[in-house]
């Protein structure tokens, strides 16, 4: 089944966004996330992909940013310009950069503060609890080490099994792979691969690094300077010859090009 055009939970219609009434940062972002799928949004440093998570997330308000034109409608409900809580109590979660844990709570403290907007009894919510360990056991071994004293592949597993905890609908995640080494950046995917089949938890996942985003997503978006300037089916954009050659950096040759060509380099994208 294409999950592209199935229904879709989030839709993102034309917006703009501007900080502190003056810094347009995007310019007419419409994106689509279908129940039940997984859609990656790619782009390099300031596209305006984490400013396009805190605008679905409720999160512009605190840096004086807003939606000035467009919509943004989850799960049928308009969530333009309101409150982050009222976005998580609608089921809509994000992961923020950076790995913001709990530092000085033990991992299991930390999960468990993810579940402190639900109301559907404790039964479930240790039930839940208990899966997080399923999807990921290393946290199993460590359950009372303080957060601060894990690893930075523990540590955004434990953001993870956190916001997991709220029992979303759709799990926003931003750049999960940041900072961390190829073997736990796999493992990590393949925890999203999981989540999202096992849990039936629709995922919108931001990523700088496009080759495994486009191996575990269904449909993507490539963003630069504030806009939308390609998406497609993840499969087909995997070939496709600018995605390869700017985002994963491979040439028709298969090779890499070094820095001192990057820079240098004239040729125009089609998108542009």
């Amino acid at each position: 089944m294409d999950k592209q055009n199935s229904e879709n939970l989030l839709e993102v219609n034309n917006i703009e966004v501007v900080y502190n009434d003056i810094i347009q940062v995007l310019r007419g972002v419409s994106l689509h996330v279908p129940k039940g799928g997984i859609v990656a949004l790619l782009g390099t440093n300031g596209a305006g992909k984490t400013t396009t998570l805190r605008a679905i997330s409720g999160l512009l308000k605190p840096e004086n940013g807003f939606v000035r034109d467009g919509y943004i409608k989850f799960s049928g409900s308009d969530i333009t310009n309101v409150l982050g809580t009222h976005v998580v109590k609608l089921g809509a979660v994000m992961v923020p950069e950076g790995r913001r844990v709990f530092k000085h709570l033990t991992v299991a403290e930390n999960i468990r503060v993810g579940s402190i907007t639900r109301k559907d009894g404790s039964r479930k919510i240790r039930a839940d609890n208990d899966k997080m360990y399923d999807h990921f056991p290393r946290l199993a071994k460590i359950t009372h080490r303080l957060a601060g004293y894990c690893s930075g592949g523990e540590q955004q597993m434990i953001a993870i099994a956190r916001a997991l905890m709220a029992s979303p609908e759709m799990l926003m995640l931003d750049e999960p792979s940041l900072g961390l080494a190829p073997l736990l950046v796999k493992e990590i995917f393949e925890n999203i691969e999981t989540i999202n089949r096992e849990m039936d938890t629709t995922i919108l996942v931001v990523e700088q690094n496009a080759k495994i985003a486009l191996q575990v997503s269904d449909y993507a978006y490539v963003m630069e300077s504030g806009k939308i300037v390609l998406e497609g089916l993840s499969k087909e954009l995997r070939e496709n010859p600018d995605v390869k050659e700017f985002y994963m950096g491979v040439t028709q040759g298969g090779g890499r090009k070094s820095f001192k060509a990057v820079k240098s380099y004239k040729r125009r994208k089609r998108w542009m």
